[in-house]
């Protein structure tokens, strides 16, 4: 029979049909990536610095290397941290927008500006941009239940980089197929970040941020914070009196402070301190270099596209990785830093621009096949809300080192050298890691190898097995001899139960 009446619409009640959960989870899926997709379509972005240093701007190179480009690195320094924090109090979204003001912002400067400081003013709205990515990463988040993150973080992350590779490729094939100017160029890229801020003013403003929001359900009627779903047991009285020791981001300070005697948290901590300096001034500068190194022929869109495209081969290949991290884990970064500073060295020494291009897209690959297995080490023996503190932290002392890097190398105030004696340094740079990563991983092999010597066999290995195996021969020969067994105590004389 089939049931009807009441105890049909209580089933109905209790247990909701999977097309009314499913149709809003799709929804705000396709939204989101489609978002995310729209944000990255600037095919311009390529041909930044021949741009500049073209006819339609007719800058010098020194001005662009020295006087230009480091901005970027002082100005992401001064808003990082202010744009991490606003991210989380303001919940996402409205950080989202001023990102998509900046990005049009950008554009306007690079059509409109005709000084070096319009670029400068450039570069400050463009570091904007850049410590706004974070919005986009932490907002994806805060919208599904947390038995959907793994799969929202991989739509997320596909979405951004079918953006990239596809606005990559639509510049290079406008400039080489269509041959459209770079001027034009940008003004497509222009309309394209109009139409994705009209798509971040209608996106979901979620109720709930990971620090702050963290009031009540029924004082704010906001949903409770991720810290609150993550841990549903604990205490709460004290955090809500307003003491400072309590408050949410203190107490996870204190918690890092502990977190990081872990000693794989540490290295590769160090790793991502290290090695994202190096590499993002290595991205920084590429252009330029490969503007002294050829000047007439352009596949900057395509060398970006390559590089896209091998970084995320090489990020999913390493998820397949199956080591001992804690043996083996500076041994592959010291690999990993020696292909880097060779492929610098190559970048540096060569006068092709197709080995150049070659150059840095491996460059790249290699860097991204690290960042995931980073990631991992990092977040497995840390809270989610921790791990984001965690990350915030690296990227902030690695923006602080390339800092002072560019202060030193690339800025006129400094040393202020040309793009090709900057690879030098870097090479340098990535040399010394090397040198000290593969010192370390000697190190902890030979540590290893004594530990495994003094070490007694583990239960259940053939050297354990084989032990009471020849003990029963050596009793069963000395049974054969003719000499009087000595004198024990029943206790001590073993039964001919107990050896069977």
């Amino acid at each position: 029979m089939v049931p009807s009446g009441p105890l049909v619409q209580k089933q109905a009640a209790l247990e909701p049909g999977p097309d009314a959960e499913r149709k809003p989870w799709r929804c705000l899926v396709f939204y989101l990536c489609f978002y995310g997709f729209m944000a990255q379509l600037r095919p311009g972005e390529s041909f930044i610095t021949p741009y500049l240093l073209g006819p339609d701007k007719n800058f010098t190179l020194e001005q662009v290397t020295n006087e230009i480009t480091p901005v970027l690195s002082y100005c992401y320094l001064l808003v990082l941290v202010p744009v991490f924090l606003l991210t989380d109090y303001l919940r996402y979204k409205p950080v989202l927008v001023l990102q998509g003001l900046s990005y049009v912002a950008v554009w306007l400067l690079l059509l409109l500006g005709t000084s070096v400081r319009h670029m400068q003013c450039m570069e400050l709205f463009y570091s904007v941009t850049m410590a706004a990515r974070i919005a986009y990463s932490s907002y994806v988040f805060s919208l599904v239940r947390p038995a959907r993150y793994q799969r929202m973080a991989g739509y997320s992350r596909a979405a951004v980089l079918l953006g990239v590779f596809t606005s990559s490729v639509l510049g290079q094939l406008l400039v080489t197929v269509g041959r459209v100017s770079f001027s034009t160029l940008n003004y497509v890229s222009l309309g394209l970040l109009i139409f994705s801020l009209v798509l971040a003013l209608f996106l979901k403003r979620p109720r709930r941020s990971l620090f702050f929001n963290r009031d009540s359900p029924a004082r704010s009627g906001a949903s409770p914070s991720e810290l609150d779903r993550m841990n549903p047991d604990a205490p709460r009285g004290a955090a809500r009196l307003g003491a400072w020791r309590d408050w949410t981001l203190v107490r996870m300070l204190r918690e890092l402070g502990d977190s990081l005697r872990q000693p794989q948290l540490r290295l590769w901590s160090l790793w991502w301190v290290f090695n994202s300096a190096a590499y993002y001034l290595i991205v920084y500068y590429a252009h330029i270099l490969w503007n002294v190194v050829h000047t007439t022929t352009v596949y900057n869109g395509a060398a970006d596209a390559a590089s896209t495209l091998l970084g995320a081969i090489t990020s999913f290949s390493a998820g397949f990785v199956k080591i001992r991290w804690a043996l083996w884990a500076k041994l592959v970064i010291a690999s990993v830093t020696a292909v880097q500073a060779g492929l610098v060295f190559l970048m540096y020494s060569t006068n092709s621009i197709w080995l150049c291009y070659v150059a840095f897209v491996l460059f790249r690959g290699a860097y991204q096949f690290l960042v995931p297995i980073a990631t991992f080490q990092i977040a497995s023996s840390l809270s989610k809300e921790l791990c984001a503190l965690v990350f915030g932290v690296n990227t902030f002392l690695a923006t602080v080192l390339k800092t002072i890097i560019t202060l030193i190398v690339s800025d006129k105030r400094g040393l202020g050298l040309p793009v090709h004696s900057q690879f030098l340094i870097y090479f340098g740079y990535f040399l010394v890691l090397f040198v000290i990563y593969l010192l370390g991983a000697i190190l902890v092999i030979v540590q290893h190898i004594q530990e495994a010597r003094r070490a007694p066999p583990e239960p259940g290995s053939p050297a354990e097995k084989a032990m009471p195996m020849l003990s029963t021969q050596s009793s069963g020969l000395s049974n054969l001899q003719p000499t009087a067994p000595p004198q024990t105590s029943p206790e001590q004389h073993p039964q001919p139960e107990a050896k069977a």
